[in-house]
């Protein structure tokens, strides 16, 4: 069995200023392009079984600027759809909501986006497990995604409900490997850089 490992796209202007990047497609920072390079030499002699991306360009940059090739673009590996506040700030949010909580509360819908309950969140991140089950028994996979989307993911591999997600902080950049111990998944490595 192999080993599931997460990337987290390199740094873009929002994620920086900390606003809620969801739908909307930014190109990565020149730090971000910086990021995404240092994680070649934590890949290489790796061989991958699959190799998945967020459909999004700051996560398929990532994955070229890391050396990966033949990833394939996966729709449910997209950032958390923040509907109304796509491109706020949580302090922004919090002068109208002060106890507005992404983790059990979720968005509205907004104008252009519709918005996502973790749980929505947390059925996508469930069809990607799906995906990649049989490509783990055969070796490595790995995710090339967002921040968010990464973090549900891996509260719903360690079979903990889609909010838990909140208790795996994960910054830009960062490679994170979940695997087995005793036939359970776990957490392997977090945050990793070089």
């Amino acid at each position: 069995m192999g080993d599931l490992l997460l990337a987290r796209h390199g740094e873009t202007e929002w994620s920086r200023a900390g606003r809620h990047t969801g739908r909307t497609d930014l190109p990565l920072t020149p730090g971000g392009e910086a990021q995404a390079k240092s994680l070649a030499p934590l890949l290489a002699g790796r061989t991958f079984g699959l190799v998945l991306t967020s459909p999004l360009v700051r996560a398929r940059r990532t994955a070229e600027l890391a050396g990966l090739t033949g990833a394939v673009p996966e729709p449910d590996l997209s950032e958390w759809d923040y509907g109304a506040y796509e491109g706020i700030t949580t302090a922004e949010i919090h002068r109208t909501r002060p106890d507005w909580y992404l983790w059990t509360d979720g968005v509205p819908p907004g104008r252009e986006f519709p918005g996502e309950s973790p749980e929505q969140v947390g059925a996508r991140a469930d069809r990607v497990l799906s995906r990649v089950a049989g490509a783990l028994e055969e070796g490595d996979v790995m995710l090339v995604a967002h921040g968010h989307l990464l973090r549900v993911l891996t509260a719903r591999r360690l079979g903990l409900p889609p909010a838990a997600g909140r208790l795996f902080r994960l910054e830009t950049g960062t490679l994170s490997r979940l695997s087995l111990e005793h036939g359970r998944p776990v957490v392997a490595e977090w945050n990793t850089r070089p």
